[in-house]
């Protein structure tokens, strides 16, 4: 295995075990008339609870929206039956992250078809991932279970590998057989991540939402506001909510060209969209799930 990121496999599997915790409470905290933030906030808690930190802020995206949108502080919207929320959710310790999603259609089931697509896509990649390989088998596999239920896979959006304190380390898993594929070698920790919908396929920027991450290079020591930051959050992406201090809230974050914002990524077409998601540890012979179910 490679030792720069497998060293420490009981840190990864704690992180994977969290994560999945706080997927599973969140998913089930989710019916009409519930609060966003309150669902966000209870999922939060739950992984500092463990003894972990958010790898991110827990992303919950409505209908057409496929991710990045977690609630902004004193948010007041509240889950409506027949919405498609997408959860994504990830714990780390020590820099150690999990990554995990989950589709929960609220209070109905008409959308239960395309909820099942992600999730078939994923337990399919499942099942021919392993190490050394190229992405090419894991990426039909997904495409495969997607349009059997009679609908596409979004080619924008992929899996990731993941290192200690990055999410996205570089390496893509794609959902679609259009994208180029990657070789992922044994000991690489990979986050598989099928999107699925009824749209076009593709996705565009919507409004901000709400998440921001620092870039690579460190704060000056000018700039006292972005260092406390950065020493809270590091490079992995954090929200308002998140900073106690009421006078960093108001710092102009988002015209620092040190940090990243992420909008809101919208289904182009206004199709609704499906997720689902698992990080897994991959060993020559196949691929062990670290977010396992609890």
């Amino acid at each position: 295995m490679r030792a720069t990121l497998t060293e420490n496999v009981e840190a990864w599997r704690k992180a994977g075990l969290v994560g999945a915790r706080a997927l599973h409470l969140g998913a089930s905290l989710i019916r009409p008339g519930t609060s966003l933030l309150d669902v966000a906030e209870e999922i939060e808690g739950l992984i500092r609870k463990e003894g972990c930190l958010p790898s991110f802020p827990v992303n919950i995206s409505l209908d057409n929206e496929a991710a990045h949108f977690t609630p902004p502080p004193d948010f007041d919207r509240r889950f409506e039956k027949g919405q498609v929320v997408k959860l994504d959710v990830g714990a780390q310790f020590d820099g150690y992250v999990s990554d995990n999603a989950t589709t929960v259609e609220v209070g109905a089931q008409k959308y239960s078809s395309l909820v099942s697509a992600a999730r078939e896509a994923l337990d399919a990649a499942e099942r021919v991932l392993h190490g050394d390989m190229t992405t090419d088998q894991v990426t039909r596999a997904i495409e495969g279970a997607i349009q059997r239920r009679g609908f596409t896979p979004i080619k924008d959006l992929m899996g990731h590998t993941v290192e200690r304190y990055r999410l996205h380390a570089g390496k893509s898993v794609p959902n679609s057989t259009e994208v180029r594929p990657s070789f992922l070698e044994v000991g690489e920790v990979v986050a598989v991540e099928p999107f699925a919908t009824n749209g076009v396929g593709h996705i565009r920027n919507g409004p901000f939402g709400n998440i921001l991450r620092f870039r690579e290079a460190p704060p000056a020591d000018s700039e006292p506001e972005l260092k406390e930051l950065h020493r809270q959050f590091s490079t992995l992406p954090f929200c308002l909510r998140w900073v106690k201090d009421l006078d960093l809230r108001k710092f102009p974050l988002r015209k620092r060209p040190i940090i990243q914002t992420y909008p809101v990524f919208l289904e182009e077409a206004g199709g609704w969209v499906s997720q689902a998601e698992a990080t897994f540890l991959l060993t020559a012979s196949g691929a062990e799930r670290l977010t396992m179910a609890p």
